[in-house]
């Protein structure tokens, strides 16, 4: 999954002044409560038979409609969370995080609970070391956008020719790629984020809003790094 980030993050940043010291913390902040919104659904709704058997049971259509919410979400909330109320973007944010959780509860059925455990400690330390690259570099990687969006491209069209063919050597490979794209994106995403920060001139809401942004797509960088990860270190049951 996957949004138009550099025209809101451009468009932002050419009315931006000098944010606050701040505005990293509140978009760590917001990540890291959307992590465990969706955490904490997800053990939730795979310990219980009645939730698993309404979306996941004979019908593919609860998933494929809680499928749509997160889409619509997401495209919703990266071109117009600018114009929300700051509540507001945050609830969604919460909303979008919670069936996040729902979605991804079958990895609890599927794969140890310890294997879950490391390799979320695993994606924690690369992500974070990417992200500190990307905040302490003096390189410019905005010419990382345009390869980093081919590779996600590449992993879309890769993920849905798989989905046909079902080949575990392509899974494999696709999921190596994504967590190279993944890796590189937690550097390019921070440091763009980093590069608005320090430029700022926001109001107190946008500011808030802008922080519900930078944190959904810091967000949805760690979840598809640990996503492909447990594919490929996971344990199954």
């Amino acid at each position: 999954m996957d949004y138009d980030r550099d025209r809101t993050f451009g468009d932002v940043a050419g009315k931006s002044g000098a944010l606050s010291q701040s505005f990293m913390s509140r978009v760590y902040m917001w990540m890291t409560f959307g992590l465990a919104a969706t955490g904490a659904v997800a053990y939730y709704a795979s310990t219980s038979p009645a939730v698993i058997q309404a979306i996941f049971g004979r019908s593919v259509i609860p998933w494929v409609v809680i499928m749509l919410a997160e889409l619509g979400l997401v495209f919703f909330l990266s071109s117009r969370v600018m114009t929300l109320n700051p509540s507001t973007a945050s609830a969604l944010f919460f909303v979008y995080s919670a069936l996040n959780g729902i979605t991804l509860s079958p990895i609890f059925l599927i794969y140890e609970l310890g294997s879950i455990s490391s390799t979320f400690f695993i994606t924690a330390g690369v992500f974070g070391g990417m992200s500190m690259y990307g905040t302490v570099t003096k390189r410019d990687l905005t010419g990382w956008g345009s390869f980093l969006s081919m590779g996600l491209w590449g992993i879309l069209i890769a993920l849905a020719v798989n989905m046909f063919v079902r080949s575990e050597r392509m899974s494999l490979v696709t999921s190596v790629i994504a967590v190279i794209v993944f890796t590189g994106l937690a550097a390019y995403d921070t440091h763009k984020l980093r590069r608005i920060a320090s430029q700022g001139g926001f109001g107190d809401d946008a500011r808030d809003n802008l922080a519900v942004l930078g944190a959904l797509t810091l967000y949805l960088d760690f979840v598809n790094l640990f996503l492909h990860l447990i594919r490929i270190m996971g344990k199954r049951k």
